[in-house]
């Protein structure tokens, strides 16, 4: 089987209950990869919080799994990381596509959903691997959900197949994980604000316990949103950004 550019291995089929549950099935009898999984349809795809992740064939849906390269207190950055190379790797089939980051890892076309990542641990204690699903709407783009989407399809007249995207994602994810090891999570994090979406703007984010409003003003140096909230700054770790509907316009 060739290799890809980063020298990982891609498993591409027909069908699998979901790529990240292949992933960490074969991470618990200690593989560590660096390998693709990729599957023209998931049955049971899901994405972060354990929500449905809805795919038709066409779509991509791949895991990649990967022993880690930095301390495992780090490896939440990986999450921006790959956030931006997927954002760079659509951008290599839609020029044009107006494209941006919404916190912490979804990326958006025109202000909907295009694609997510859910990044996970696996393996056994002392043998961590790193499990990075990511799911591109290529034709298909699901309604019903908490988020307006997008597919690729109405920005790229000839889509990429499934395989020709994950080839060039694993080009530029491993161009910028380079950029993450050597320099830091500083130079991912300006990348990922120099295409963020809603930056400046009053955006609602749930929250476990609440739903709250603020401007959306900056990233923390670990990667949580920064809002100020009528002059209360509030530093969110972890959370959902909402549709801006319904926010009152204030001054």
């Amino acid at each position: 089987m060739k290799a890809l550019a980063s020298g990982a291995r891609l498993e591409i089929f027909e069908t699998l209950d979901s790529t990240s549950l292949e992933a960490r099935r074969r991470a618990a009898t200690g593989a560590g990869g660096p390998l693709w999984i990729a599957a023209l349809y998931q049955s049971a795809g899901y994405g972060r919080r354990g929500s449905q992740w809805r795919q038709q064939n066409g779509d991509v849906a791949a895991t990649f799994m990967f022993r880690p390269e930095a301390p495992v207190e780090r490896l939440p950055e990986l999450s921006f990381v790959a956030a931006v190379a997927v954002l760079d790797a659509i951008r290599r089939f839609a020029p044009s596509a107006p494209l941006s980051l919404k916190w912490p890892n979804d990326i958006l076309a025109d202000g909907k959903k295009i694609a997510g990542l859910l990044l996970e641990l696996a393996g056994a204690p002392g043998a961590p691997v790193v499990t990075l699903g990511v799911g591109v709407n290529i034709v298909s783009a699901p309604q019903g959900l908490d988020y307006p989407t997008a597919r690729l399809l109405d920005f790229a007249p000839a889509p990429p197949h499934p395989r020709a995207f994950v080839e060039t994602l694993d080009e530029v994810f491993d161009a910028q994980r380079k950029v993450w090891l050597q320099d830091g999570f500083a130079a991912i994090r300006s990348q990922w604000l120099g295409r963020a979406a809603h930056k400046g703007e009053r955006i609602r984010v749930k929250l476990p316990a609440e739903t709250i409003e603020g401007v959306f003003t900056d990233l923390d140096l670990s990667g949580a949103l920064i809002l100020d909230c009528d002059g209360v700054r509030r530093t969110i770790a972890a959370g959902a950004v909402l549709p801006a509907s319904g926010i009152e316009k204030r001054r």
